[in-house]
């Protein structure tokens, strides 16, 4: 054990040296492909699509697949659409867009739901780092390893920025692909093969009778919601498109973007492996704990502590990009309507609202919330797609179109029927396609002829 624990301090003081030196030595903030594509990758690829992914393979198999394929999809789509159109707005955030097209309170309305969707995923993550915690160090509390990964969100981002976010991520995404490439293979080693994993997968006692092999083993509607969601969310969410705003000229966005399209669905068949094989093997354990049992049970001590430190970052910087993202749209859309009421929200900066909700995350976590991991991630992708998609692609594709109240009662439709619709479990079908329609129906009802109101 004492070989693994040193294999994940050097591995995360390495990154974290990086991140600080990045964050410092690069003064300007455009950035080139690769750092956009590391900036999108090293948000997108965290607890969720690696622990979360090996956990949700545990109890359904293939269908766990839908987080990393739906992101590579998400990017492709953010890459062939929005990329250009986000990059030549010159805005700060994707909020820009609301409150430009429909004023300065539907920005806030946007930019309250969208930041709560952001911060249940930093919840997700915060969970899927105590799984890991709790295999290397069993003796730590609960609340212990989710102040250490707090705190330790907090520095990696605020010592090393946007840009430095993006650099770390490229190496971040260099240590994922070889350390789930690794576990992969591993995987099909000790079974003996394709053929002999096969057979042990056919044997796993399965009294649901759950496909394994199956893409939609949770049902189509809850499996193509779960796609829709990542979709949805990375077009939505501050943190991607931040990435994009980054980027050096409009050429670099775009080819940042496919890189992360191609790179994002390989991660998730590494975790769906190891999620199946120790379904078979060590059918008693707790699911979240899936991929790091098998990291420290079955790979050399020295290179399970690289690999779980690799792993521990990737939770750490999706964590820290979207508290980032969340600070920004609180800086830039939520504060500036309070300059004139309370001066002090001149001197709350980014860096004290990362702080804010990076604690505030941490508490809630100890709370009674559940420990599948991939349940928050698609809920959180889906909140946030039905707050801000339609009035989005409206204000970027038919600007001038809708009448303001209409964008109103659309901003706040489209979240809370999926709320309603989650708490009330009444349809057949993932709510997120509801909150979506809703959303749509209302925004086009409420388009208007010229530019008055």
């Amino acid at each position: 054990m004492i070989q693994i624990i040193i294999g994940i301090i050097i591995t995360i003081t390495a990154i974290l040296a990086i991140s600080v030196f990045s964050g410092k030595a690069v003064k300007t903030k455009k950035a080139n492909s690769v750092v956009v594509a590391g900036a999108i990758i090293g948000t997108l690829v965290g607890g969720s699509s690696t622990v979360g992914t090996a956990q949700l393979a545990y109890e359904y198999g293939m269908s766990a697949w839908w987080f990393t394929l739906g992101a590579g999809i998400a990017c492709l789509i953010l890459a062939l659409v929005y990329a250009k159109p986000f990059y030549r707005s010159g805005h700060k955030t994707l909020m820009g867009f609301i409150t430009d097209e429909y004023g300065k309170k539907n920005g806030v309305i946007a930019s309250v739901f969208s930041s709560v969707g952001s911060f249940i995923n930093i919840i997700s993550q915060l969970i899927a780092a105590t799984a890991i915690i709790a295999v290397v160090f069993p003796d730590l509390s609960l609340t212990f390893s989710l102040l250490a990964s707090a705190i330790i969100m907090i520095l990696y981002i605020i010592f090393g920025g946007v840009k430095g976010s993006g650099l770390v991520g490229t190496l971040k995404m260099i240590l994922l692909y070889a350390s789930m490439v690794a576990t992969g293979i591993l995987v099909l080693h000790l079974s003996g093969g394709f053929s002999a994993f096969g057979d042990m997968v056919s044997k796993i006692d399965n009294p649901d009778n759950i496909n394994l092999y199956s893409l939609f083993a949770r049902g189509w509607g809850k499996d193509l919601g779960a796609c829709m969601s990542l979709i949805l969310g990375v077009i939505t969410t501050q943190s991607y498109a931040q990435a994009i705003f980054a980027a050096g000229n409009e050429k670099q966005a775009v080819k940042g973007a496919l890189i992360g399209s191609v790179l994002i669905p390989p991660i998730g068949i590494g975790g769906i492996l190891v999620g199946l094989y120790m379904r078979a093997v060590h059918p008693g354990i707790m699911s979240k704990t899936a991929l790091t049992y098998f990291v420290t049970q079955y790979m050399p001590p020295l290179f399970s502590g690289v690999v779980l430190g690799a792993l521990y970052i990737a939770i750490v910087g999706t964590g820290a990009g979207l508290a980032l993202g969340i600070a920004i749209m609180l800086k830039n859309d939520l504060l500036p309507l309070l300059k004139n009421r309370v001066k002090i929200t001149e001197k709350i900066t980014e860096k004290k609202l990362i702080v804010v909700v990076l604690m505030l995350a941490c508490v809630l976590s100890m709370g009674p919330l559940g420990d599948t991991i991939l349940n928050f991630a698609f809920m959180s992708m889906g909140l946030r797609g039905a707050t801000v998609f339609v009035p989005l692609c409206f204000a970027i594709f038919g600007r001038g179109r809708v009448r303001d109240k209409y964008a109103t009662a659309s901003i706040i439709a489209g979240p809370v029927t999926v709320l309603v619709f989650n708490i009330v479990k009444v349809l057949p079908f993932d709510p997120l396609f509801a909150g979506v329609l809703a959303s749509g129906v209302i925004m086009i009802a409420g388009i208007k002829k010229g530019k008055g109101n």
